[in-house]
């Protein structure tokens, strides 16, 4: 250490602190941690927002393979974001020996992840309600695209209609195979984002019943120091009975001390003037 600084360091008062230094924290691996979730908890709220804008496109005009890859590139992404954030939100409930102050940061991390996790879930069922919606509406068009007309013609006429209906279906068969394998990966999309939905429904049971538990134990710990105010209330009262009693009983030694004096004197006197 440079001798430079010795003046610096014993102009400093002597009752200082490092508590007092705006740049000391208590606990930096609980701070570290907790930033860091609620800067990812930030990102997903953002996620969420334009999740739902892309959401409602579909079923619409203006619904692509664009949009339907973008809504399930952010599902995916916020389904995965969640589920980090939710390990970690249950670490920090579970940091041991916190300050009041560490106590108001899990309940307030714990209370923002819960509530961003329920709009999430929300989206989800969103998204689930639009894509079954799409789905079945082509595949309905696509049974009555595979339905033949050629049964109410007659005659020549229906040979040759036939024909062309036949041609039409075979020219029209790939067609056909891309718009079910559309209608499949469709299918297989909801029931990814229903697995999502269950299994994100789960973290928020762990976490709430984290919370739960925690809570008990408050309200345990504040029965207890309830109890210990109760107690120590009644040894102070009991206390202040016995000094009450003590005191008494001085006083009445003394006043029997008093008067067996003033009796003895009298026999003593007696006894000096008889």
């Amino acid at each position: 250490m440079s001798f430079d600084r010795l003046p610096s360091l014993e102009s400093q008062p002597t009752n200082f602190r490092r508590e007092d230094d705006p740049q000391y924290r208590d606990d930096p691996e609980f701070d570290e941690l907790t930033s860091g979730l609620s800067d990812k908890l930030f990102t997903l709220t953002s996620n969420i927002a334009r999740l739902s804008n892309q959401i409602a496109l579909l079923g619409t005009k203006r619904d692509t393979d664009r949009v339907r890859e973008r809504v399930h590139d952010l599902l995916e992404e916020t389904r995965d974001g969640f589920k980090d954030i939710g390990e970690g939100v249950k670490k920090v409930q579970s940091w041991e020996d916190v300050s009041p102050s560490q106590k108001y940061t899990q309940q307030k991390l714990t209370r923002e992840f819960q509530a961003s996790l329920s709009e999430f879930q929300v989206t989800q069922r969103q998204a689930v309600e639009k894509q079954r919606a799409s789905a079945t509406a082509a595949r309905t068009a696509l049974d009555e695209q595979g339905t033949s007309p050629s049964d109410e013609q007659q005659g020549g006429q229906q040979q040759q209609q036939e024909q062309e209906q036949e041609q039409l279906r075979l020219a029209s068969q790939d067609e056909v195979d891309f718009q079910e394998s559309l209608i499949v990966e469709r299918e297989s999309e909801i029931r990814n984002i229903e697995q999502g939905v269950g299994e994100l429904n789960e973290l928020f049971r762990d976490v709430a019943h984290i919370v739960h538990e925690q809570g008990a134990q408050v309200d345990l710990i504040d029965a207890n120091v309830e109890g210990v105010r109760t107690d120590t209330q009644g040894a102070d009262l009991e206390l202040r009975s016995a000094s009450r009693y003590q005191k008494n009983a001085r006083n009445k030694a003394c006043c029997l001390l008093l008067i067996l004096a003033v009796v003895l004197t009298v026999v003593i006197l007696a006894v000096v003037l008889g």
